[in-house]
């Protein structure tokens, strides 16, 4: 039997445990650079506050019904999910941490355990030691788990926060009350396909034959369809391969025409790229650049434009990956915009201990010495200590977190006063 185990409105449940005068209030957790509503408690969600609000949009409505909005703390919600998945990992050893606030269980050789109580100590014992309320579903296959989950967070009060589909007639009463939109793996377009030809649950979906699914949505979605027919096709991913790609975008807090400062942004993005590619071990081959305007603002010239730069060899220098992140930034760039958002993103990764080498190209060897050497005084000093010509070596830029909460738990000057 698999379970996942999901926390209630995660980013929210996280400044409530340390500021308990926001339980039973409209709470709202924002974006990067305080864009749009990410996590929303259920009071916020009754107001209509939907996922993905932008924040100036509802700033009316945050006063009116005195909704508590916060920036995104991402030390604190990571502190806090490491507790949850440290404690779930006493329960049973075969864990995979799905994302921060998600988590699948595996229970192998608990044949004669009572599963829903086992799970009810488990939820308890999670709230006991962190604050933070979960849902449990539990079901014999990952995608079943999925279902059983979304039915114990959407009936509370009947479930008590843990249900389990154990039977032949729990999955199927489940599968016609699931929408088809709502299907974990099931994304919008294929969801659009299929309730264009009457499928709307996910038991109209198990109900289709297995060569059109095969053919209209890969063996991916085949797989699925045996997940919700209760064959277990889906193992826990133990270990989680390194990213394929690594991206660093930001929009501005105003708009930038000038293409010294865009410079700069696109420098620093690209130096933020190589630092988490050393920090996996990697190399990329290959770095995309893109700008774009404010496309809100109608009665400016609308422009966006990327390019994809080719390195001629394999590499995780800030050096090198800076000068051909700010090349395609000059091929690209156009005088009289006004820019909103830009970003790098490096592709064709591959070990920075194992790589092909170019017969004809090669990095200078020097490179890597150098930047171990300033991840070392990075790590010693703090961030920014070390910088790039092309970098402004008087500024340091930060997201806009207008509203942050302290981080409790990660700096020692941020911790609770006890009066």
């Amino acid at each position: 039997m698999f379970a996942l185990i999901d926390c209630n409105n995660f980013y929210v449940s996280c400044e409530r445990v340390f500021n308990p005068k926001l339980n039973n209030r409209p709470v709202v957790v924002l974006s990067n650079n305080d864009g749009c509503a990410i996590s929303r408690s259920n009071e916020a969600k009754a107001l209509g506050i939907p996922m993905g609000a932008p924040a100036f949009k509802y700033e009316k409505i945050f006063t009116k019904h005195n909704v508590e909005v916060f920036s995104s703390n991402f030390t604190l919600y990571g502190d806090m999910s490491s507790r949850v998945m440290s404690i779930l990992s006493k329960y049973t050893p075969n864990i995979e941490i799905y994302s921060i606030d998600e988590a699948f269980l595996k229970f192998e050789g608990f044949e004669n355990y009572d599963l829903e109580s086992y799970c009810q100590s488990i939820k308890n014992m999670v709230f006991k030691w962190t604050g933070i309320p979960i849902s449990i579903g539990i079901a014999p296959t990952k995608a079943l788990a999925k279902v059983s989950n979304r039915i114990a967070k959407k009936f509370p009060e009947k479930t008590k926060g843990v249900y389990l589909i154990n039977s032949d007639e729990k999955r199927i009463k489940a599968l016609k009350w699931l929408k088809i939109e709502d299907v974990w793996g099931i994304g919008f377009r294929h969801a659009e396909r299929l309730k264009n030809i009457k499928i709307n649950t996910a038991h109209n979906f198990i109900n289709l034959e297995d060569n059109w699914v095969r053919r209209n949505m890969s063996v991916v979605g085949l797989r699925l369809k045996k997940e919700l027919e209760g064959k277990s096709v889906l193992d826990l991913e133990e270990i989680r391969s390194p990213k394929k790609a690594i991206a660093t975008t930001r929009s501005f807090e105003g708009t930038i025409n000038d293409f010294e400062e865009i410079k700069e942004r696109i420098s620093t993005f690209a130096i933020c790229c190589a630092e988490k590619l050393r920090s996996q071990n990697s190399n990329c081959n290959s770095i995309y650049v893109f700008v774009r305007s404010n496309k809100f603002q109608k009665n400016k010239i609308q422009y966006r434009n990327g390019i994809m730069m080719t390195i001629p060899f394999s590499t995780n220098s800030n050096i090198i990956i800076s000068k051909y992140a700010v090349e395609g930034l000059k091929r690209i760039f156009r005088k009289g915009i006004d820019y909103k958002k830009a970003g790098t993103i490096v592709m064709g990764l591959d070990s920075s201990e194992n790589h092909q080498l170019n017969l004809f190209e090669n990095e200078n060897p020097r490179h890597k010495y150098l930047m171990k050497t300033i991840d070392f005084i990075q790590k010693k000093e703090g961030q920014s200590k070390i910088k790039l010509a092309s970098q402004d070596l008087r500024k340091r830029w930060k997201m806009k977190q207008e509203k942050l909460s302290h981080s409790y738990t990660c700096k020692i000057n941020e911790i609770i006063n006890v009066k």
